[in-house]
């Protein structure tokens, strides 16, 4: 389990996609990209699509991503993507009362278990008392991560 923080921004490409039965289907794709600004993410979305899409497609629309990190998988069945709401819990020294403060996380994993999984699995080598809140299903197809160029 590989975890990463960064900018993260969702990106909806609109395409032709050939579909098994033969036929031409318009459709919209999720992705994510790390970036430092929407033009950032804008030029990268186009050049990871690229390479995969033969034709012409659309950015349709790019948002800054709510997620504090990624955990990725190395799990080779790992093709889904999670958000997860995680709560970490503090004592407010003052009143004495439990705080709960919500972060959210993407979690790469083949079933909502392992997802549940994953989280514990990082969250368990911390100190921080924490309760898993939600977890679902997204639509994001892949998680676009900078690769530094080597020259």
């Amino acid at each position: 389990m590989r975890t990463r923080t960064t900018t993260w921004f969702e990106t909806k490409i609109q395409y032709e996609k050939t579909m098994e039965d033969g036929l031409q289907k318009k459709v919209k794709e999720q992705y994510v990209v790390d970036a430092l600004s929407f033009t950032e993410a804008e030029k990268r979305i186009t050049e990871e699509m690229s390479s995969y899409i033969s034709g012409t497609f659309d950015v349709a629309d790019i948002k800054k991503a709510s997620y504090k990190e990624i955990f990725f998988s190395d799990e080779g069945t790992a093709d889904r993507w999670y958000k997860a709401k995680v709560q970490f819990i503090t004592i407010d020294e003052k009143t004495e009362k439990e705080k709960r403060t919500n972060v959210y996380y993407l979690v790469q994993a083949s079933t909502i278990h392992q997802a549940v999984k994953n989280i514990d699995e990082v969250m368990g080598s911390t100190m921080i008392d924490y309760a898993i809140a939600a977890v679902s299903e997204t639509t994001i197809m892949d998680v676009f991560e900078y690769q530094k160029s080597i020259k």
